[in-house]
């Protein structure tokens, strides 16, 4: 794992506890090093240092490497010689993972050229804009593309390293892993990295508001254009623009959203009844929602929540 100046420390700590507890879990097989410009100690962004075991200059070329994410991005992506030791050891590595701006650091190597490839949401713009030659998915939590694993952020690091333990070892060892980390197994690759509720913009109606929260307090309910129109007391045409500019999104696709967001928390859970309770027509009316807006169908959702123990 290569780290740097104002990394970010969870960036670096999650894929290295993943693969930590799959070497517990297995009796050996992940050897994780740390390695740095000149082989020393890097300060994170958040002040803790990390001594690192190997100078990148003398390292050999790895199974897995991994670049972390952080604040520092920009400096060690315009630092020639450690882009030039990245582009070596991957020439030679099985496969090539980022976290977070991390992904800036195999851009600017010419790792992610003619690639998909994803980052933080807040610098996908910044990505597509310096490396036209890379297609950035802006809306998913990892992306692989061949030997390239590029992850959104934060904690989607662990999500990406328990894909490459996936891959590795099988799907019952992540589940393992994840129930042992009290995190759900790792989300969909292609799933968004917003939910309908942290998605939306404030509203300034006082009404509408209250209809949103009712939204996803009763997503069950009667929430047609029609009867959400009568509620604020305007025409359905009048309605659907009002939402609209205000919210960012159809009274539809939100509501649609709404329902897809609380079966997802339930089939999480294990929950019975989610079509019902979640105000889906019929299983096949949910499916296509699932569909739409994560993916995968509610089966394989549910199935990626199953324990292994």
């Amino acid at each position: 794992m290569v780290v740097y100046d104002d990394a970010q420390l969870l960036d670096v700590a999650g894929p290295v506890e993943v693969f930590d507890a799959a070497t517990r879990f297995l009796g050996g097989g992940y050897r994780v090093r740390l390695a740095s410009a000149g082989g020393g100690q890097v300060r994170t962004s958040s002040g803790v240092r990390l001594t690192a075991d190997l100078d990148l200059a003398t390292a050999d070329p790895p199974d897995t490497l991994v670049v972390a994410g952080g604040w520092g991005y920009t400096d060690a992506a315009g630092d020639a010689e450690l882009i030039a030791h990245l582009r070596r050891l991957a020439s030679g590595a099985c496969r090539t993972v980022s976290v977070c701006t991390g992904a800036f650091l195999l851009a600017e190597a010419g790792l992610l050229r003619d690639r998909r490839a994803t980052t933080h949401w807040a610098f996908c713009d910044r990505l597509a804009e310096s490396y036209p030659d890379v297609a950035v998915q802006p809306d998913s939590i990892y992306v692989h593309d061949g030997p390239v694993l590029t992850a959104a952020g934060v904690t989607s690091g662990i999500d990406v390293s328990l894909a490459v333990v996936e891959q590795d070892h099988g799907a019952d060892l992540a589940r393992l892993i994840a129930k042992a980390m009290v995190v759900f197994l790792r989300r969909p690759g292609g799933q968004s990295q917003f939910s309908v509720w942290n998605g939306t913009r404030p509203v300034r109606d006082q009404a509408l508001d209250d209809l949103l929260a009712d939204i996803a307090a009763q997503p069950a309910g009667d929430f047609s254009v029609p009867a959400m129109a009568r509620r604020l007391s305007m025409s359905t045409r009048h309605f659907s623009r009002t939402f609209t500019r205000e919210v960012g999104v159809s009274p539809g696709r939100y509501v649609e959203r709404a329902r897809v967001e609380a079966a997802r928390s339930l089939l999480e859970t294990g929950q019975d009844g989610v079509v019902r309770r979640c105000g889906f027509g019929s299983a096949e009316t949910m499916r296509r929602a699932f569909l739409r807006e994560l993916g995968v169908p509610p089966t394989a959702y549910r199935n990626r929540f199953r324990t292994a123990i």
